[in-house]
């Protein structure tokens, strides 16, 4: 099980005229993955971005593209995010007729597979797949917009999973993803998680001072 704390920031919440250089900025000021946030207007009530602005961003960094598709079905855009640069594709067991199918897809094209439980799927969509993944993504608000309030509840099923995966000695990243700040990410990590997804803290907080924000998450 990794344990040093990785901080993911979502470019949800960067400015969008520039997003290159945001992207750039978050590497320079130590993030370990760049979270993307993929919505299809479908699967959740929003739309972002996709595979074609993906490649755009590719070139301003080297670091891991954490990509979160919030799409369904989900299985036909796989190889298209995969070739755009994605390096961890997580996907949502209800986005797919067969969650076994999906991960051999990732699989296939060579990339990491995550899975991602919405506050209220529980954690049987997952456990009987957990040795063939490499991260699951808690989501502590419900996903679909960024900046809302973290939801304590989901910390339990963290913590559930963590026992789950500490008991079958897996070596699988935690992700908890919304709402997360520099009080709750300590609550976040005692439960088991390894990475942390923000974006209005890391782009907010100390006058958008990334490195600060980035350092502050990952000690606190």
């Amino acid at each position: 099980m990794a344990s040093s704390i990785k901080i993911s920031p979502s470019i949800l919440s960067a400015d969008f005229s520039k997003l290159g250089e945001e992207v750039s900025s978050l590497d320079k000021a130590g993030a370990d993955y760049i979270h993307v946030d993929v919505m299809d207007g479908h699967f959740v009530p929003n739309i972002t971005i996709g595979p074609e602005i993906i490649k755009k961003l590719r070139p301003f960094t080297k670091k891991t593209f954490d990509v979160h598709l919030m799409i369904s079905p989900v299985d036909k855009y796989i190889e298209e995010f995969a070739k755009a640069g994605a390096d961890i594709i997580t996907f949502h067991p209800e986005a797919t007729k067969n969650t076994s199918d999906t991960i051999n897809l990732i699989k296939k094209q060579k990339k990491k597979v995550g899975i991602s439980l919405k506050p209220k799927s529980s954690i049987d969509l997952i456990k009987d797949h957990l040795d063939k993944i490499d991260l699951v993504l808690i989501m502590s608000v419900e996903p679909g917009f960024g900046g809302q309030k973290f939801m304590p509840e989901v910390i339990d099923k963290l913590r559930n999973i963590k026992k789950i995966v500490s008991e079958k000695k897996l070596d699988i990243d935690l992700e908890i993803d919304g709402g997360i700040n520099f009080q709750n990410c300590k609550l976040a990590k005692d439960a088991g998680a390894n990475v942390l997804v923000s974006g209005s803290t890391v782009f907010k907080e100390n006058s958008g001072d990334l490195k600060k924000n980035i350092s502050l998450l990952r000690s606190n």
